[in-house]
């Protein structure tokens, strides 16, 4: 594999500036408003359902486990969104109140989340919070400034998504124990699933030709992928954390790097500014892959990608067909 220098990218072109937060949250607190800040509880009037424990998930895949191992014997709120980054977020009082009010908080760990993590701490031990990327074993990782840090991105291989099933199920059932045969029945269907589809994505892979299974990314978020299936990362614009930015220097080395590995395309992803991923396509000339990877983030509802398992099979059939394989049909 290729060391390479990596930097700080900077994702915050798209927050809102200081002055429009202060506007927002000035707003917000009028006590007399004619219009909510915040989304509706589609279970405020429904008393049934606030008897149900509340459980709050940080990532949109952790949310997306849970609600298949779950079903409907949860209050579920996902604090990210489709499409947000989980690096660079930061938390909303909306947010703390949802925290202070869970049952459970279902988070990712090994600092995926930084924002969330810090308020999740200021909550106390009041609620239960469980990290479930921790239960696997990371990949260690250099990070610039930090030295070596555990790699957050688990759910890259699909057996470590089964694990992160299995200890969502575990930590349901410490909430709502009369539910527990209805969760182990849902995650022992899920899970069953999660086998198939890591295997066919074994299979997928194994048709791009040998010397061209190298994969080139925004930020190296696919080491778990890449050790799992049969991917050499040949090459990240950044690290681990989409918080670095990378140097004009950074940037040239990379473009050197992909000349020298002869790629056949290299990838943007689905929660990063595509631009200077681009910028290094068109220097390097080299293709850009048609279709953007999920890497932090399941995609919107109704996309390709909006749940852990059609993001794992669009990812795939991205990258075969990128890099000259035969995806499955």
């Amino acid at each position: 594999m290729l060391k390479m220098e990596v930097i700080r990218v900077n994702v915050k072109l798209n927050h809102k500036s200081i002055k429009q937060k202060i506007i927002l949250s000035a707003f917000c607190l009028l006590p007399f408003t004619l219009f909510s800040c915040t989304q509706p509880d589609a279970n405020n009037n429904n008393p049934a359902a606030n008897n149900k424990p509340r459980v709050v998930a940080t990532s949109t895949i952790i949310a997306d486990i849970t609600e298949e191992i779950a079903g409907d014997e949860i209050q579920l709120t996902s604090i990210l969104k489709a499409g947000a980054d989980p690096h660079v977020y930061e938390a909303t009082p909306q947010d703390g109140r949802s925290l202070e009010e869970a049952n459970l908080i279902l988070y990712n760990g090994y600092n995926l989340e930084p924002g969330i993590i810090k308020l999740i701490k200021s909550v106390g031990e009041k609620t239960r919070s469980f990290a479930v990327g921790e239960v696997v074993k990371p990949l260690q990782m250099t990070q610039e400034g930090k030295g070596t840090v555990p790699d957050p991105h688990i759910w890259g291989d699909v057996k470590n998504g089964v694990a992160m099933a299995n200890a969502i199920r575990d930590e349901l059932i410490k909430v709502s124990p009369e539910d527990k045969q209805e969760f182990t029945d849902n995650a022992a269907k899920y899970t069953e699933e999660l086998k198939q589809l890591d295997s066919r994505i074994k299979a997928q892979i194994q048709t791009i030709p040998a010397d061209k299974r190298k994969l080139v990314t925004t930020h190296d978020a696919f080491q778990y992928y890449g050790r799992a299936y049969g991917l050499t990362i040949a090459g990240t614009l950044i690290g681990i954390s989409t918080e670095e930015q990378p140097s004009a220097q950074t940037v040239k080395k990379l473009v050197e790097s992909i000349k020298k590995i002869g790629v056949p395309a290299i990838f943007a992803e689905t929660t990063i500014n595509p631009a200077l991923i681009k910028t290094v396509a068109e220097e390097a000339n080299i293709k850009l892959a048609p279709r953007q990877l999920y890497s932090d983030s399941i995609g919107a509802a109704g996309s390709d990608g909006d749940s852990y398992i059609k993001m794992m099979e669009q990812n795939t059939r991205t990258i075969v067909e990128a890099l000259g394989g035969k995806p499955e049909k």
